[in-house]
């Protein structure tokens, strides 16, 4: 096997044909779900994603340690032309990382300082370190000791506005900022560029020629095709580094952000930051829904989309959720999937139980200044409520001061979940703790166990890894009805 460099985000494995169809199923995996997709149950699809292509024997060139690794288990010999090239750029940037420091207007934590000569180390990688650890603070610093032009890509409008005030705050020039959302001009001139990958993914690859260093913020997201296919244009970008709170389990994913950015470097848990009063202490409260049994019968043998459907719609489960929420103090922020069949629903039902709070919708329909108007009025007040699809606040959004985290719709990705919870954890003036409600629905009968059911035992499986202490309280439908039904005085 002779590995030669393409560019940096391809290298070549010149080997016999043979070799080439061993690598071939041994970069292939799995993909979650592939049975539900339509392309597998046409046979159009194998359901599995080949990370080595046969086609011109391409692999990502961040899996370099996986290949060589693939080799030596074969006893294979190797010749490697892509040697890991000692960069002057980086060591000057180990030397001026004190003076930085010095000048900022905040304490930097070990940790971060950690993350920054960890990526600095090898050009390329991937910081995984949980909401409330700072990641803005470490990208500031690696674009600060660089000194390139630098393109930062993040995955909704309001995280633009929010990088780049974070920015600002550690003292950087805000006219030598530039943002990038749909709709605005695309030609640069500063040496800072903040954009959505939505705003510039079909651009061509000699666009990106003009960027020393590209940096991935939320980089879990990478998996999606057009983020993925966008990576792949920036082949002549040698500094390249991704950062999230948060990595999916399945093997595939993590190999795939491995080959785009480098290795994983995990500097701190969620654990440790609480241990060290950097998080906001969480107590989770699962809140059992039990169905009446001739509804479970119902829905016993439904498809996992009919069966979430049947549940955000249910009238009485609907009028627990608005109520419970109506009942919560503090700022509240509500978190739903479907915009139109939960979300308006269930705003509407909320606002009809408070008449003293200030409730708020955000979907994807809503304006960036909106959304970040509706951020900066909670931020400076409390007793707010926030109705939310997981899409736009599920995910980097800053808000200190929440108190309460509600799960209106049901999930099993460990990626949604834990950001989600993310957002309650930031320390504020006054907040002792957080709280997560979250709703899980009960539909089994007999030997037969309901899809959404399962997703939250594996919820419970995410909050004993991250050592988040959690309560079950259960509650009858049928119950709830009968006491609504009662007389006021009752």
């Amino acid at each position: 096997m002779t590995l030669v460099p393409i560019d940096h985000v391809w290298m070549r494995i010149e080997c016999d044909e043979h070799v080439a169809r061993e690598l071939h199923d041994y970069f292939a995996f799995d993909v979650q779900a592939a049975k539900f997709m339509p392309q597998f149950r046409k046979r159009h699809w194998s359901g599995k994603i080949h990370l080595f292509k046969l086609r011109g024997h391409l692999i990502y060139r961040g899996l370099l340690a996986r290949v060589l690794e693939f080799a030596a288990q074969r006893q294979y010999p190797v010749t490697n032309h892509v040697p890991h090239v000692p960069d002057h750029t980086i060591a000057d940037a180990h030397a001026r990382l004190e003076r930085v420091v010095r000048k900022l207007p905040l304490t930097v934590r070990d940790y971060q300082i950690a993350a920054v000569r960890a990526m600095l180390a090898e050009n390329r990688g991937i910081v995984l370190s949980p909401t409330g650890s700072g990641k803005s603070l470490i990208i500031y610093l690696i674009t600060c000791l660089l000194q390139q032009r630098t393109l930062i890509i993040v995955p909704t409008t309001g995280l633009v506005s929010q990088m780049a005030h974070d920015f600002t705050t550690y003292g950087f020039d805000a006219q030598h900022i530039q943002s990038i959302q749909a709709g605005r001009d695309k030609t640069i001139t500063a040496p800072i560029v903040v954009s959505t990958w939505q705003s510039i993914y079909d651009m061509p690859a000699s666009y990106f020629e003009q960027f020393g260093t590209v940096i991935v913020d939320e980089v879990h997201l990478a998996k999606a095709k057009s983020l993925t296919g966008l990576l792949e244009k920036c082949g002549t970008i040698a500094h390249r580094f991704g950062f999230t709170g948060t990595l999916d389990d399945t093997q595939a994913h993590r190999l795939i952000l491995e080959g785009l950015f480098g290795s994983v470097v995990r500097v701190t848990t969620t654990k440790q930051l609480m241990d060290e009063q950097h998080l906001t202490p969480l107590q989770v409260h699962m809140c059992v829904l039990k169905y009446p049994q001739s509804e479970c019968r119902h829905i016993r043998r439904a498809l996992y989309q009919d069966e979430v459907e049947y549940v955000v719609q249910h009238p009485l489960r609907l009028d627990i959720v608005a109520r419970l929420t109506a009942k919560t103090t503090g700022n509240v922020l509500v978190l739903f999937n479907y915009v139109e069949k939960h979300g308006k629903p269930l705003y509407a039902a909320i606002r009809a139980q408070v008449s003293n709070r200030s409730v708020h919708f955000i979907s994807g329909e809503t304006d960036v200044e909106d959304r970040e108007r509706i951020r900066q009025t909670v931020i400076a007040s409390h007793d707010h409520i926030i109705v939310a699809s997981y899409g736009t606040c599920s995910t980097g959004i800053n808000i200190p001061n929440l108190d309460t985290l509600i799960f209106a719709s049901p999930s099993k990705s460990k990626i949604r979940v834990l950001q989600s919870i993310g957002r309650g954890l930031r320390l504020a003036d006054g907040k002792t703790h957080a709280r997560l409600i979250d709703f899980v629905d009960d539909l089994r009968i007999g030997a037969s166990v309901n899809h959404t059911f399962r997703h939250a035992e594996q919820r419970v499986q995410y909050y004993m890894s991250e050592h988040f202490p959690f309560t079950m309280h259960e509650m009858s439908l049928e119950d709830w009805f009968r006491c609504q039904q009662m007389p006021t005085d009752t």
